[in-house]
């Protein structure tokens, strides 16, 4: 036995093509720098943690498999045949979650469970035209971004999942490439979550490059007596909403039914089930999405061309989306006759509630008196319903054109 058979790690660095080698040495060191950017908080600690665990032990632990093969014994997400699955679900300790929650879209689900009992919906009923019209607007990073990836010589399905990278909704692009883009599913998935995470060192230079200062100290002027909204009243819209959204885009109602769903336990005083979805699902949920997306990070995966192709459109899609949400924000001023923060615009991309914090957070560092958090929630909610629509359209239409 030599040293490169007993330390097959380092061993198997040697068998394998020089740039897979270079690519496995430069992800372990990208895991361990997202780890500490994690636990600093620079990046999203909740994802990052994980992600860089994974991404670092899954290109270290690689080892001699049968027929001189190198392989690892964490996952194999290309593996199909139902004899071979059944195989390596025995062996593979991550294979079992990753075949049972995210190769049918479940943990999206659960994650969209969550999401709903943390989000409170009284904005969008207190304010339905801002919020609707400010999240429509920031859809352009996903509509504008298909006609582009078509143009790099994707497919329509697959341009369709790329694009989607422009809602900033982990768990919708998830459920898209799923649907559309099997193929390109664990590549679109890596690249829509270290792209979430940077949106919170990129959208501020952003928002500072397009909302002037004066603008970001602006105050908004309530003009009418600002009414409570009843926890029925809530219950009437999620239910009302979630059958009207299932019957217009079925593709779509697993998402719809976990967001609204998980909103009505919360308004419905369910403790028990309010404790089990945000203090087990959603975490639960959100620790195997970082795990699983890090061990996915094999070097032989990302050292495919259309990885680079997809980080390109990852950052159109999510700028084009910042820009078109800043815009729908300026409409909003000018409609209001200018009673309104452009800088609300930002929260209308639907990564709850990270954008509408990054709203507020810029608006209080020009006004430590101004409170825009009510309203930035309320275009945040309805960017998750209009992200859900787009996906709905894009699922239902795609298939009937290809």
């Amino acid at each position: 036995m030599n040293l490169a058979t007993l330390f097959q790690g380092i061993g198997t660095l040697f068998a394998v093509e020089p740039a897979v080698a270079i690519g496995r040495i430069v992800l372990i060191a990208l895991g361990i720098v997202l780890v500490i950017l994690g636990a600093k908080k620079t990046l999203e600690p909740l994802i990052m943690v994980p992600m860089g665990f994974g991404m670092a032990a899954v290109n270290a632990g690689v080892l001699f498999m049968e027929a001189g093969k190198v392989g690892n014994i964490i996952i194999d997400p290309m593996v199909s045949d139902t004899d071979e699955l059944m195989n390596i679900m025995q062996i593979d300790f991550l294979q079992p979650i990753y075949t049972m929650m995210f190769s049918n879209g479940l943990i999206a689900c659960l994650v969209f469970m969550g999401i709903g009992v943390i989000c409170d919906i009284s904005p969008v009923l207190r304010y339905p035209f801002t919020s609707m019209l400010v999240a429509m607007f920031a859809e352009l990073g996903t509509i504008a971004t298909y006609p582009i990836a078509t143009a790099m010589g994707f497919s329509p399905g697959e341009a369709a999942a790329a694009a989607v990278i422009g809602t900033a909704d982990g768990p919708m692009v998830l459920f898209t490439s799923l649907m559309l883009a099997p193929k390109l599913f664990v590549p679109i998935t890596i690249v829509a979550y270290l792209y979430l995470s940077l949106c919170y060192g990129g959208y501020p230079f952003i928002i500072k490059a397009l909302v002037p200062k004066h603008l970001r100290a602006q105050a908004i002027t309530q003009t009418k007596k600002q009414y409570n909204i009843s926890p029925k009243a809530k219950i009437l819209f999620d239910i009302i909403a979630c059958t009207l959204l299932c019957l217009l885009f079925p593709v779509a109602a697993p998402l719809f039914l976990s967001f609204f769903l998980g909103n009505a336990i919360k308004e419905c005083a369910i403790t028990k089930y309010n404790e089990l979805l945000e203090n087990v699902f959603l975490y639960a949920a959100t620790f195997f999405l970082g795990l699983l997306l890090g061990v996915l990070c094999d070097a032989r995966t990302l050292l495919d061309p259309v990885v680079l192709q997809l980080l390109i459109l990852g950052i159109i899609a999510l700028g084009l989306a910042a820009v078109g949400g800043i815009v729908g924000g300026y409409i909003v001023w000018g409609i209001n006759h200018k009673n309104f923060n452009p800088t609300i615009g930002i929260a209308g991309v639907s990564c709850v509630p990270t954008t509408a914090k990054l709203a507020q957070k810029a608006v209080h560092e020009q006004n430590k008196k101004v409170f825009i958090l009510q309203f930035a929630m309320g275009a945040n909610v309805c960017g998750v319903i209009t992200s859900a629509i787009l996906t709905g359209l894009y699922i239902t239409i795609i298939p009937t054109i290809i």
